[in-house]
C-alpha cells in the first residue's frame, strides 16, 4: 500500500509541485472508514482508475460521486470522502497559477468544486485515466502523468510572471510573508494584488494564507502525533494556541483534537500511513 509524493519531470515543474499516489486495497470483509479531507493550498487533477470516490460537502450536504477524473479547486471546508476496496488515484497537484496559466479560467470558477474533469479538458483524459490503469508502476504513472502534463503546456500557456513567483514563494517559504511583502515583491497595489491572486489562487491573499498556515499545523500533527498544540501553534507562526483552535474550527467545525480523533480513524491509517509534509 502506498501514500507518497512523486517529483515531476524538470520540464513540467514549473507548473506541477507534485504527483501524489494513494493505493489502498480492503477485502472484502473489512468495514472502510470515510477520509475527513480538509482545506489543503492546492489545486488538483485527480485520475481514479480503479473505484472513485463518493464526496459529501460538510456544510451543505451537497454529494458528488461516480466521477473517473476530477478537477478541484482551493477548498476552504471538509469534504467527507468514502473510497471503495480498490481504491489508487493519481492527484497533479499544480502549482497556484499554474491552471489559470494553461487554462485562462479564473480559479474562483473551481473554489470548493469537485468536479468533472471533463467539463475543463477534453474527453482525451479519458485515455489518460486507462492509461494509468493499465501501467505496470507507479514510475510509470509518473512518466504518463509528465506526458499530459507536456500536451497541457504545448496547447496554452500565458508567460509566468512576477506575480505567479511571488505567489509560490507565499507558498513555499517557511518563514511568514506579509500580504504587503508580497504585494510590493509583485510590483502591484494591495487591489491589484488581490484581484490578480484570486484569478491564479481562487480564494483573497488572506484566506489562502490561513489556509497554508492551517495545513502546515497539520502536517506537523500528523507527522509528530506527541507534539503538543502550544509548540505546534509557535512552530507554525500563530500568535498563540487560540488561534490555531479558531482557525481548526473555521475550517472543520471542530477542535483540533476532535478532528485528530477522526484523521487518526483515516483509511490509510489502517496501513500504517498518514499524511505528513509535501517531500
Amino acid at each position: 500500500m502506498l501514500l507518497k509524493d512523486f517529483i515531476p519531470a524538470i520540464d513540467v515543474r514549473e507548473y506541477v509541485q507534485l504527483y501524489r499516489i494513494v493505493h489502498l486495497q480492503f477485502g472484502k470483509e473489512d468495514a472502510i472508514p470515510f477520509k475527513a479531507y480538509p482545506p489543503r493550498p492546492e489545486h488538483c487533477l485527480a485520475f481514479y482508475p480503479f473505484d472513485t470516490e463518493k464526496v459529501e460537502y460538510q456544510q451543505s450536504g451537497r454529494i458528488v460521486e461516480n466521477l473517473p477524473v476530477v478537477l478541484y479547486g482551493q477548498f476552504s471546508e471538509v469534504t467527507k470522502r468514502m473510497i471503495g476496496r480498490q481504491f489508487l488515484v493519481f492527484q497533479i497537484i499544480f502549482f497556484p497559477g499554474a491552471l489559470y496559466r494553461l487554462l485562462g479560467i479564473p480559479s474562483t470558477e473551481i473554489t470548493n468544486e469537485y468536479m468533472d474533469a471533463e467539463t475543463v479538458f477534453s474527453s482525451d483524459i479519458r485515455n489518460v485515466n486507462e492509461q494509468l490503469f493499465e501501467a505496470g508502476d507507479y514510475p510509470s504513472m509518473v512518466k504518463i502523468g509528465d506526458s499530459f502534463v507536456r500536451k497541457l503546456i504545448s496547447k496554452k500557456s500565458s508567460p509566468r510572471l512576477v506575480m505567479d513567483d511571488a505567489i509560490s514563494s507565499f507558498l513555499l517559504s517557511n518563514i511568514e510573508v506579509s500580504i504587503d511583502q508580497l504585494a510590493k515583491n509583485s510590483c502591484l497595489s494591495l487591489r491589484q494584488l488581490e484581484r490578480k491572486f484570486k484569478d491564479r489562487t481562487g480564494v483573497n491573499p488572506k484566506l489562502y494564507a490561513r489556509i497554508i498556515r492551517f495545513d502546515k499545523a497539520f502536517r506537523m500533527k500528523n507527522s509528530n502525533p506527541t507534539m503538543d498544540w502550544l509548540r505546534i501553534a509557535i512552530e507554525c507562526d500563530y500568535h498563540d494556541y487560540q488561534h490555531l483552535v479558531r482557525d481548526y474550527k473555521d475550517f472543520t467545525t471542530l477542535s483540533p483534537n476532535a478532528f485528530h480523533a477522526i484523521e487518526d480513524k483515516a483509511p490509510e491509517r489502517k496501513f500504517g500511513l498518514h499524511e505528513g509534509f509535501y517531500k
